[in-house]
């Protein structure tokens, strides 16, 4: 289940932050970095879809209510660095879903998934962006806090 727009402040942060969106270009490049700076990821352009999540697990992967990602195309990250490691788990849907995190501090900054086909999906946090699009829709809503 999903549910659009899903809280009426979204909505306006969406609209104030509309124009300063359209000022990136499709050779936007972002970094995203975990919490001890080891792990660099940089995809390019804007991204497909922003999203949140309050799935159980995505609650337990990121600690708190929600997680809150970004959908690209898999061929826009152009630049990582850093060790990783990935582990797969089986959603709710029964496809797989696999986490990539920084080995040393154990940020999760990239997300793939069997029914996200050629895309990934980063984690909005680790972009310290202040102007990214906020969410549009919030997954799996009747099991939010």
């Amino acid at each position: 289940m999903i549910l659009h727009l899903w809280h009426p402040c979204f909505e306006m942060v969406r609209r104030a932050r509309a124009g300063s969106h359209r000022m990136h270009s499709s050779n936007t490049k972002r970094t995203a970095t975990c919490s001890c700076r080891s792990v660099e990821l940089v995809p390019a352009g804007e991204p497909r879809r922003v999203y949140a999540c309050s799935c159980m697990e995505c609650q337990r992967c990121t600690g708190t209510a929600f997680s809150y990602r970004a959908i690209y195309p898999g061929s826009a990250l152009v630049g990582q660095k850093g060790e990783t490691r990935s582990w797969r788990r089986t959603g709710s849907s029964g496809q797989w879903l696999e986490q990539t995190f920084c080995t040393t501090c154990g940020s999760v900054v990239l997300m793939r998934a069997e029914g996200l086909k050629d895309a990934l999906s980063v984690s909005v946090g680790c972009l310290e962006d202040p102007e990214f699009p906020p969410p549009i829709m919030l997954h799996w809503p009747h099991r939010k806090h």
